[in-house]
């Protein structure tokens, strides 16, 4: 059953130098029980659409198409409403524990604040939910480190409360906002191993925003490749490691360290992304791309149908 559905979205931002394009006409579906990896380097746009999804763009970002969650298009919904559904229906990890969470208060205060506003749990019975959740991302002696402040936690700790935050109200969809980026290598695989079981035992669905495609695998069920702000693949994560389809999908692996050839050369994609104050009018990737054609800069490509998708003209050439 579908959870949620993004429908043609297109996020712009008013700048001085004239709009930047920022998405272009995404759209993807994350079904209950999912766990869907939007990959994609900087600025591609994957931080906007999670934001959009909670309505918390800049006031100088204007979005059109449709976010669907329980039937309503949250980009329609007013504050109010939207506040209802942000951290009870809908939750995100942000990827910089420390500028998320308040130095000022204990972390017991900042996890009250979302039990008191959403639940109208107070004292004895918000304390035990925080201990719960706390003991569930595994935070050693949870009990008596209520009182701490966030300064007072090393980097995965911190991480691991920013989780235990979004969890609180046992939300049916996290949004997943590079929650590794700042750790290092071991405690990123503790991370990812604790948002996996958490998924299995809260039933939650998962939207992982990521640049680095070795976390996606063996993660997420699904994968969405963003470049220049539109959808370049989309298909099965195993499908689209066993045989990426798209050339940015490929630059994209073959940046990633082979642990079973260590002497191989990372292989950096040259060039530079599109300029986004410009509207697409060919493929994104067509400068830097190996294997284009002229036809690539005069054409905007689709995406090929299902079940592996990607936009490209070659896909459309292979399907006449």
């Amino acid at each position: 059953m579908t959870l949620l559905s993004v429908q043609d979205l297109s996020i712009r931002f008013r700048t001085p130098d004239g709009y930047v394009h920022a998405v272009n006409n995404v759209s993807f579906d994350i079904e209950e029980g999912e766990k869907l990896a939007v990959v994609g380097e900087s600025g591609s746009g994957k931080s906007q659409i999670a934001l959009a999804i909670l309505g918390l763009l800049a006031n100088n970002a204007e979005a059109s198409g449709r976010i669907l969650y329980k039937g309503q298009n949250l980009l329609d919904l007013p504050r109010r409403e939207m506040n209802k559904i942000r951290a009870k229906e809908i939750s995100i990890i942000f990827q910089d524990p420390m500028s998320s969470l308040n130095p000022y208060m204990t972390v017991e205060r900042q996890l009250n604040e979302i039990l008191e506003l959403h639940e109208g749990l107070r004292g004895r019975a918000a304390r035990s939910r925080v201990l719960e959740v706390m003991e569930a991302v595994q935070i050693p002696d949870a009990k008596n480190r209520l009182k701490s402040y966030p300064h007072e936690f090393s980097g995965g700790m911190r991480q691991r409360i920013v989780i235990a935050m979004a969890l609180l109200c046992r939300p049916k969809l996290i949004l997943a906002d590079e929650p590794t980026t700042a750790l290092d290598v071991t405690v990123q695989a503790q991370i990812m191993h604790l948002l996996e079981d958490i998924q299995k035992e809260y039933g939650s669905s998962i939207m992982l925003i990521t640049h680095d495609l070795g976390v996606v695998a063996g993660f997420c069920n699904e994968t969405l490749v963003l470049y220049g702000g539109r959808v370049m693949e989309r298909a099965g994560t195993a499908a689209i490691f066993a045989a990426p389809a798209h050339p940015y999908t490929r630059g994209l692996m073959r940046a990633v360290p082979n642990i079973h050839d260590p002497s191989a050369t990372l292989q950096s994609i040259p060039g530079q992304p599109p300029n986004q104050t410009r509207p697409l009018v060919h493929c994104p990737f067509a400068g830097r791309c190996g294997d284009s054609l002229e036809a690539c800069f005069d054409i905007l490509p689709e995406l090929s149908p299902a079940p592996h998708q990607r936009a490209c003209i070659r896909a459309v050439e292979e399907l006449t």
